[in-house]
């Protein structure tokens, strides 16, 4: 853990930070997306200090993927695994029966001040009742029970897990320590958010929040996707049939959990316009909403030269994961090898987050005989690679606004990507802007492997319209995503939310 030089082990830094940034499962020990974000942001700020909350599922198993920015302060943790949080033993002054109640209402409805009554029954700041006790103790049994009670149908031993998850997490939430700062940042809603949300009404300070996708939806997808999950509920077409599944548990509490960030906060802002409609279905206030865009150094990518090659070459950028679809960027580069049998097709980035499907990525690659055509490079200085590959492709299922796109863009290299997140609206341009500069690219939809094919390859046979792609997508990157005047946006949502003054928690 990153600590002030000056600090014992086990003290908290002696310096109210500035902004405390409070992230899920990325910076600083996952590398690529929203973690190059924050210490993108941290950086951008050298006049500002900085904590960051790293909310983990453990302890972190490898050191930190970034160096210490000089004006970070410290980077404490919440382990979702943590038992040892909060102090007082004695169980709430409350019924089990009615803090179940409350706790169905929160998970249910999502309204701040359900989270506000439950932090006053949890205690003071520093002093709030112990995770033991809210968890193990036998009011913690009747309080579970009772609110399986409403929901009888379920299996008890899959709802018994999602409770201990959900309300486990809402209560470490609740009674984790967390850094001094003037202001709090979310970079989620879920926990990240609860925890804003916490900080605001503890403190009384400002509580912001950045989403780069939609937590929720991005949980809801996973939700319905997972195979540890049974349904427990068949309405077939009945539509009367009110009943909720676990599955409908896990993803109401991660909306609701969203309700409470977006109530609590003072603004909120998404990277482009379309997530906008997202926040506000969830109740997000118009009057809280803003977009700040990611950004990218304009003038270092600028200045990447091209690299003379022999073949055809097009390039994945990013986290070997499965939201990123790497089996699609293989599956493509099978379909344009009989075009181009010369073809290099680069996978640049980390294999390690979940190394069971890379290991998968690389067995496909072997079994459809692609070994000379697809590279995994892993970890490498994107610079170095970029001036080589003739087509950028993304073939994510889920994005925010991809730094990658940016990147390759601004050095001139076209871009064939999904439909996912703000990938149309960088490569083609905004609907409400001038669109004169004409498309950086294409873009196909999720799945459409022999669409995308044929995009890529339009490019790779027309060097020249490659060219021109890339010359527009590099003036559209110069003209709306510079890196400058996105930090001067984060300057002033900052400088127009500090407190002069505020109160220090105990």
């Amino acid at each position: 853990m990153w600590r002030d030089a000056n600090m014992m082990p086990g003290e908290r830094p002696n310096r109210t930070a500035d902004v405390c940034l409070i992230a899920e499962g990325c910076y600083p020990y996952v590398a690529g997306g929203v973690s190059t974000w924050i210490d993108w942001l941290i950086r951008s700020h050298p006049e500002l200090t900085f904590s960051v909350l790293a909310i983990l599922p453990g302890e972190p198993t490898s050191e930190p993927r970034y160096a210490r920015p000089s004006n970070l302060l410290s980077v404490e943790q919440l382990r979702l695994d943590d038992n040892h949080l909060g102090t007082a033993r004695a169980w709430p002054d409350i019924t089990p029966e009615a803090m179940a109640e409350l706790i169905g209402q929160l998970l249910n409805e999502g309204e701040p001040q359900q989270l506000g009554e439950l932090m006053k029954l949890l205690g003071p700041p520093g002093r709030r009742v112990s995770l033991d006790t809210l968890l193990n103790s036998p009011q913690a049994w009747r309080t579970l029970c009772h609110h399986y009670s409403s929901m009888s149908h379920a299996a008890f031993l899959g709802y018994f897990w999602a409770w201990r998850t959900l309300v486990g997490g809402l209560f470490r939430a609740l009674t984790c320590p967390y850094p001094e700062a003037r202001i709090y940042h979310a970079v989620s809603t879920g926990y990240a958010g609860l925890i804003g949300a916490r900080a605001a009404i503890d403190t009384g300070r400002a509580s912001l929040i950045t989403e780069h996708g939609i937590y929720s939806n991005e949980r809801r997808i996973e939700i319905l996707m997972a195979d540890w999950i049974s349904n427990s509920v068949d309405t077939g077409l009945d539509l009367s049939d009110d009943r909720k599944d676990i599955r409908e548990l896990w993803a109401r509490s991660f909306e609701s959990f969203a309700r409470v960030a977006y109530g609590s906060a003072t603004e909120i802002t998404a990277l482009y316009e379309a997530n906008q409609a997202f926040q506000y279905a969830l109740g997000a206030a118009p009057h809280k909403l803003s977009v700040i865009p990611n950004g990218v150094d304009v003038e270092r990518f600028g200045q990447v030269k091209r690299v003379d090659h022999d073949r055809p070459t097009i390039g994945f950028i990013g986290r070997v994961t499965p939201i990123k679809d790497v089996q699609s960027f293989i599956d493509v580069a099978e379909r344009l090898r009989d075009q181009f049998p010369d073809l290099q097709a680069l996978v640049i980035g980390p294999m390690d987050e979940d190394p069971d499907y890379a290991q998968s990525c690389q067995a496909e690659v072997t079994r459809r005989g692609l070994s000379d055509t697809v590279t995994f490079t892993g970890p490498v200085n994107v610079v170095d690679y970029i001036g080589r590959i003739d087509v950028l492709v993304l073939t994510s299922i889920s994005e925010a606004l991809p730094l990658v796109i940016l990147e390759a863009g601004a050095a001139g290299i076209p871009c064939v990507a999904t439909d996912v997140g703000a990938c149309r609206e960088i490569i083609e341009g905004r609907s409400n802007e001038n669109n004169d500069i004409g498309p950086g690219g294409m873009v196909a939809p999720v799945g459409a492997n022999d669409e995308m094919a044929e995009a890529i390859a339009q490019l790779l046979e027309d060097p020249k319209r490659a060219r021109s792609y890339g010359q527009r997508l590099q003036r559209r990157i110069s003209q709306s995503y510079r890196s400058e005047a996105v930090s001067a946006a984060y300057g002033a949502l900052y400088a127009r939310n500090f407190a002069p003054q505020f109160k220090v928690v105990a």
